[in-house]
């Protein structure tokens, strides 16, 4: 599960909420509102959500996603010698394109990737990079407890939920929490960036395509959900964690080709299982 998007870099600021309620956003949501997606279609597109995602990276294979060499910048916690040499989980890993990338410039001991399309873990598996002895990349619905027999328990340093609960029913973001605590040492750290409220994808959605509240289905029947920092500190405090730091996140999206300059919103939190 990833970020559909393809953009130039740009800098990314911190800000003190998410985009002003502006009358034109309240007029794209009305008119979102005036067509739903029918429950029997929500329904379907939860029980198919590895078939769909599967079917993604079929279509697309290793080309749609760009290398995230962003995150060196955005999570220093990976040149820190306490957690940054240790076990890292990434969750929604898709192709690669975060783990591949990560082993040019960081110290970490061990990868352990998972994706809930067994596809796309194929893709991780088939690339030069990869290195069985170091990492271990398997398909996993990790709102499930499965994934807990396939790590052990208070083993992992760093998770990363790095758009991937955005692609999962908000119903079940507390088991994929409460697994990622399970599966963390003390002291062990979660990074998590997503989308935002009122982020630039939400409000393009066009009548028919949502769900419910802040949860979007794509033309690919794969899903989209838009945060408010306030869900995100409730979600992970719920499940134990300490919270480092949570900010909504603004960066500005240039595409030429599509004749698109607009500035993205984002929801980027840090936390911490505690030591005791």
């Amino acid at each position: 599960m990833e970020e559909h998007t393809s953009s130039n870099p740009a800098v990314v600021h911190t800000v003190p909420g998410p985009p002003e309620l502006t009358e034109q956003i309240s007029q794209s949501l009305d008119r979102q509102n005036s067509r739903l997606v029918s429950k029997h279609v929500a329904d379907e597109v939860e029980r198919n959500n590895k078939k769909y995602w599967d079917l993604f990276y079929k279509r697309n294979e290793t080309r749609f996603f760009k290398d995230r060499n962003w995150t060196v910048n955005e999570f220093d916690e990976f040149m820190n010698e306490d957690v940054g040499t240790g076990v890292l989980l990434e969750v929604g890993c898709g192709v690669g394109n975060f783990i591949f990338p990560l082993l040019s410039w960081s110290n970490i001991r061990y990868i352990h990737a998972c994706d809930i399309s067994p596809r796309a873990i194929e893709f991780v598996k088939q690339n030069p990079l990869y290195n069985a002895d170091k990492m271990n990349a398997f398909p996993c619905d990790v709102t499930e407890d499965s994934i807990l027999t396939e790590i052990s328990h208070g083993s992992v340093d760093i998770a990363t939920l790095i758009f991937v609960l955005s692609a999962i029913h908000p119903g079940k973001f507390a088991p994929v929490v409460t697994n990622l605590f399970t599966l963390l040492r003390p002291g062990g750290i979660v990074l998590f960036r997503d989308y935002g409220l009122y982020d630039m994808a939400q409000l393009r959605f066009k009548p028919g395509h949502k769900i419910s509240d802040k949860l979007y289905m794509r033309q690919d029947k794969t899903r989209s959900y838009f945060f408010s920092t306030k869900e995100v500190l409730e979600m992970f405090t719920r499940a134990g964690f300490d919270i480092i730091s949570c900010n909504y996140l603004t960066r500005k999206t240039i595409n030429v080709k599509e004749n698109i300059d607009v500035d993205r919103t984002f929801v980027q939190a840090k936390v911490r299982k505690p030591v005791s």
